[in-house]
Formats: C-alpha cells, sequence, structure tokens
C-alpha cells in the first residue's frame, strides 16, 4: 500500500503540468505586470515596480495553504471528478481575460463552477454536443469546504501587503484634480492534492473517502489554483485598509465554513455556503469602495510640504527608510510647498541631502545621506503631483 501511495504522489505531480492553469498562471502575471508598468509609465515616466512584483511573497502562503488542503482533502477523502477541476480551470481562465484581479476571489472560481454544475443537467439535456453525464454526480459538499479554507489563504495575502510595497496610481478626484490612489493587489497559485476517480488506491479506512463519488478506487492529482485580488486605496494608508479587508474577509470564512460544514449534513446548505459567500464578498467590496469615496483623497496635494505616494525600490528614498504617506516638508532647511521646489533644492543639494519629514504621528523627523553616481537623481519619491510635473515637461 505505502508503494501504490508514493507512486500515486509522483503521478499526481505529473498531473499538474497537465492543467491549463500553471501556464495560465505564468501568461497573466506577466500580463497583468505588463499592464501595470504601462500606467506606470504613462502617469509617472518610469517603471516603479518589476514585472513579476504581483506575484512576488506570496509563495509561503502558498505553500501554507496548499500543504494543509492536501491534508484535509485526503485525510477526509474528497474525490472530484477530472471534469469538476477542468471545469475550474475553465472558469479562472475566463474571470481572468480581462487582466483584472478582482474576479480570483475563490468565491466567484469555485461558487460559478458550484453554480454551473448545479445547472449542468439542465443544460445538457437541450443540446446534442457532448456526454449527457459529462457532470455526473458532482461533489458540492466539498466544492463548498474547498471555498471556505481557501477563503484565509486570500486574507492572509491582503494581511501581508508592507508598506511601500503597494502599486501606486492616478486617477481624477471629484473636483476634477488628480488624485494619488494605491492598489491592493496580488495574486498566487496555491497547489494541493485532491483525489480523483479510478486509480491503485483503495480504501484505507471504512468511512475513508468521507466525500467519494461512489467509485472503489482512486488515484492523487496535485490541483493548481489561481487566487487573486484587487483593491483601489483612496483614503487611507493602503496598509490600514488591508488590515481591515482581512479582518473583515476572515469574518465571511467563518461563515461560510460553518455552513459548508452543515452540508455534510444537510447538502442544501452547500448551497447557502456559495452564496453567502458570493454576496458576502461583494457587500464587502461595495462598504469599502463606499466608505473609501466618503473620505477625503489621502495622498492629494497639501498645502504644506509634498506626500509620498511611492517610493521606487533601490533608489535613494528606499535606502534612508521614507515610507508611503509621509509628507516631506524641508530639503536641506528650505521649505517645500510644491513638487518643483522639491526637485529645486535636491538639484542645488550636490552630493549630499537632509529632509525633514512629518510622519504618521505628525512629528519631525530627520533624514540624510550622500548621493553617489548611480543613483536616482529624484531620489525615488513619488507625489501625487508627479503626473502634473510631466504633463507641463512634456
Amino acid at each position: 500500500m505505502v508503494e501504490s501511495w508514493m507512486v500515486e504522489l509522483a503521478n499526481g505531480v505529473g498531473r499538474f503540468f497537465l492543467n491549463p492553469l500553471v501556464y495560465w498562471a505564468i501568461i497573466l502575471a506577466m500580463a497583468v505586470g505588463y499592464k501595470r508598468i504601462k500606467k506606470e509609465r504613462h502617469h509617472f515616466g518610469l517603471k516603479i515596480f518589476d514585472i513579476f512584483s504581483e506575484w512576488k511573497n506570496t509563495w509561503l502562503i502558498s505553500m501554507l495553504f496548499g500543504f494543509g488542503l492536501s491534508i484535509i482533502t485526503i485525510g477526509a477523502g474528497m474525490v472530484f471528478s477530472y471534469d469538476t477541476i477542468m471545469l475550474i480551470a475553465v472558469v479562472t481562465i475566463l474571470l481572468s481575460l480581462s487582466l483584472r484581479l478582482t474576479m480570483l476571489s475563490p468565491v466567484y472560481t469555485f461558487g460559478i463552477t458550484f453554480l454551473l454544475l448545479l445547472l449542468a443537467p439542465i443544460i445538457l439535456e437541450n443540446q446534442s454536443f457532448t456526454d449527457l453525464n459529462l457532470f455526473a454526480a458532482p461533489n458540492f459538499t466539498g466544492l463548498s469546504l474547498l471555498l471556505a479554507l481557501l477563503l484565509p489563504a486570500e486574507a492572509f495575502l491582503l494581511k501581508r501587503h508592507k508598506r511601500n510595497k503597494t502599486f501606486p496610481d492616478m486617477e481624477l478626484g471629484r473636483r476634477g484634480t488628480w488624485i494619488g490612489v494605491h492598489h491592493l493587489k496580488k495574486m498566487t497559485l496555491i497547489p494541493f492534492f485532491v483525489l480523483i476517480p479510478a486509480g491503485p488506491i483503495t480504501s484505507i479506512a471504512p468511512f475513508w473517502p468521507y466525500f467519494s463519488l461512489g467509485g472503489e478506487t482512486y488515484s492523487l492529482m496535485l490541483v493548481p489554483f489561481i487566487i487573486g485580488f484587487d483593491h483601489v486605496i483612496r483614503s487611507d494608508l493602503p496598509e490600514k485598509a488591508a488590515a481591515r479587508l482581512a479582518r473583515s474577509t476572515h469574518i465571511l470564512s467563518v461563515v461560510v465554513l460553518l455552513l459548508a460544514g452543515g452540508s455534510i449534513f444537510i447538502g442544501w446548505l452547500s448551497l447557502a455556503a456559495i452564496v453567502v459567500g458570493i454576496i458576502g464578498r461583494e457587500y464587502l467590496s461595495y462598504r469599502h469602495r463606499i466608505m473609501d469615496r466618503q473620505k477625503t483623497p489621502f495622498f492629494s496635494q497639501t498645502p504644506r510640504g509634498i506626500k509620498v505616494l511611492a517610493v521606487i525600490p533601490g533608489t535613494p528614498a528606499d535606502r534612508v527608510g521614507i515610507l508611503v504617506g509621509e509628507t516631506i516638508v524641508k530639503v536641506n532647511g528650505k521649505k517645500i510647498d510644491w513638487i518643483e521646489q522639491f526637485y529645486y533644492a535636491l538639484q542645488e543639494s550636490g552630493a549630499f541631502f537632509k529632509l525633514e519629514i512629518v510622519g504618521d504621528n505628525g512629528e519631525v523627523r530627520f533624514v540624510q545621506s550622500a548621493l553617489y553616481e548611480e543613483d536616482h537623481h529624484e531620489l525615488g519619491v513619488i507625489t501625487a503631483a508627479s503626473r502634473h510635473r510631466d504633463k507641463q515637461l512634456a
């Protein structure tokens, strides 16, 4: 038995590379990164983050959740048909064709797959192109449980957003002036094992597999799952907004998990879990957008100093620890009231600069450093007024 399990583990990893989501994830990450860089160049005249930045610093959560999910799915004996796994892949690809990550929450990918499987018998009866038994005996309880178990991964990815690592953008405010915004945007690939019908593995206990499709033998498959999101932040520091959204997502995941767990005993609760997940996620996004738009834009131009919208990695500003959301009020003792004064003062400073910065607590701190030949000539500070300066120079 141990030998058959080891062989199936190896075969399951091999089946991972037969799933189109593996290759689509790479294409999607590159396309999303290229689209973002194009906008960065349009608004700020340069690239701020690398092409794979949406994917960076996600692999630890991806591997940990994948390992945990594999233990749960194999231990509980969650069996899914190959058709269901491919349908999840197709739905995920279709939802991400716009290159927006907003629809890659598990509530949408698993939720839409669940609803399609629910309607499949009606749809297949009215066509003659495919087999009527294409999606026979779907594991609805298993799908709702996977949705509930993957929602915390989205919450943890939100929570892990660090200052200076979110993506700046510009948009027109209500008064027709340009304001700075930030995108909480990430995507990752979570691989986990599931059981599929037919194979060399037989039952290891009377209750196993618990979520079966009526078969007697099984194989292992390492399944890739893409998870992603994109929240726009206008009225607060991105990391604070990320903490709020993560907390709300965790609460939603607990509610969905309770309903999905209840579906083990009452089948229709799996549909309730899916519906609550979709409606709950939509409500969280709607509430965030409404609250965000009602407040004063955080990254607008200020009457005193210039507010830092972004810091380019590897530049002098990054080296001395300037943070997104802080306000630079003086350069080498000279007051700074608009962006042109900042650049002129830097040009006059020679090979050294000293800045006075107002932090989150309203207190002034000082940073200073030498400027080296290879350093960015504007320190690497991006402000909400940068776009206006680029337009004036054009």
